[in-house]
């Protein structure tokens, strides 16, 4: 048996002819990680539209399409499945067909990751969408989701963990919701029955400063200070080598700027930072060649298998310089700052990072990399952020990439 928390219940039925919030036009529920929003909003979506509707197209978005599976529609394929529904995903064409009774309605997947994703949802005509992360999908893939909904009793649902209390989506629909007609629902981490005391606990103690609160308290506030206020010098670092597999290299490329380069190894969940490689053409006074940094990369790994090296996606010569050579697979790294910095602080709190005493590059800029004065954008600053960057460009690609498998539990077309 599912037992859900008030705000649960509140977030699976405010749409019903009885609820007092069945007149609203949309629905944001925002709040902690793990705080049981997701699930219940994308049942109660599924249970609306056929309450609703008979034969209808709707949209479930987030920032990519691997998160809309991942985080949305695998869970919720399992109650469906419980509840008597049959569901049928055509992964080629990215929509799932659900059926009950003799109602049957189709529901797109889309995600939001740039400015010009706006233009994959433009054109189509939806009686609802379901917006999960919605904080981190650019604002015109947002509006153009919500212009698509022009079906009479089209409904708008809202799902995202706090960000900047000047970001857009905040001004725009959380600080106008009754003006907007929107039932606002904020979650914290006790609202979520299924989580114990024990998890909860666990949970706070993974973040520090703002990420603290945000994702455990829930808050939308601006982010100060150091980046990663939780690198410890005794929990992250250290100096007997483990037996490594599975070796990469990170790399943020520079000419005038410094170019730092790491060498990775992974022992049991854990992924090392065995050596580094750190050049300031700046304070040395000379300005190396792609060449000059190939024969630097070549020393660096000296003696390990490295299967690719990861480069900051704007190095293209220095890429090309790496092909040619036929030595090493290269990998353009992902480069979403905010996201990036989102999961080394993860992996820095989960302690599935830990740099070599011997990489003083990266110690020194952990603890000198700090956010912009400007509190209105998260933005970090310019400075102390090569390291930083090859660090973040391997966690981003490698350690915690959002790989596109996926296995649906439903038949398949």
């Amino acid at each position: 048996m599912m037992y859900l928390s008030q705000k649960q219940k509140l977030a699976l039925n405010w749409w019903h002819p009885s609820s007092p919030y069945a007149n609203c036009h949309a629905i944001i529920c925002d709040g902690a990680v793990r705080s049981g929003k997701t699930f219940c909003m994308s049942v109660s979506f599924i249970l609306w539209s056929f309450f609703r509707f008979e034969k209808q197209v709707f949209a479930i978005c987030s920032k990519t399409i691997a998160s809309v599976r991942r985080n949305v529609a695998f869970p919720l394929l399992e109650q469906l499945k419980r509840m008597g529904f049959q569901c049928h995903y055509v992964a080629s064409k990215n929509y799932l067909q659900i059926v009950c009774g003799n109602k049957e309605h189709r529901f797109y997947f889309f995600g939001g990751l740039h400015e010009g994703s706006s233009s994959l949802i433009q054109g189509m005509t939806l009686a609802g969408v379901f917006l999960d992360e919605v904080a981190l999908m650019p604002r015109s893939f947002v509006e153009q989701a919500i212009a698509r909904c022009s079906v009479e009793g089209a409904k708008i649902w809202f799902n995202c963990n706090p960000d900047n209390p000047y970001h857009w989506f905040y001004q725009e629909w959380i600080v106008k919701a009754t003006q907007k007609k929107t039932f606002y629902l904020h979650f914290r981490m006790e609202d979520n029955p299924s989580l114990s005391k024990q998890v909860i606990e666990r949970y706070q103690m993974m973040y520090s400063g703002a990420f603290y609160e945000r994702f455990v308290l829930g808050k939308w506030v601006s982010v100060i200070g150091t980046v990663y206020p939780m690198f410890d010098y005794q929990r992250h670092t250290f100096s007997k080598v483990p037996d490594c597999s599975d070796y990469y290299v990170s790399c943020d490329y520079g000419t005038v700027n410094p170019t730092s380069m790491g060498l990775w190894g992974e022992c049991q969940g854990v992924w090392y930072r065995i050596r580094e490689y750190y050049y300031d053409s700046r304070k040395e006074q000379h300005q190396k060649t792609d060449e000059e940094y190939y024969f630097d990369l070549k020393s660096l790994t000296q003696g390990k298998q490295i299967k690719a090296v990861v480069v900051d996606p704007s190095a293209a010569s220095f890429m090309e310089c790496i092909r040619r050579h036929h030595k090493f697979t290269v990998l353009p790294a992902v480069n979403d700052v905010l996201s990036g910095i989102r999961k080394v602080a993860d992996a820095l709190n989960s302690n599935q990072l830990r740099i070599h005493q011997s990489c003083r590059d990266a110690i020194r800029e952990f603890s000198l990399y700090r956010w912009a004065e400007n509190h209105k954008e998260d933005k970090p600053q310019k400075e102390f952020d090569h390291a930083m960057d090859d660090i973040r460009y391997f966690v981003s690609t490698i350690v915690s990439a959002d790989h596109q498998f996926f296995v649906m539990s439903a038949e398949r077309r």
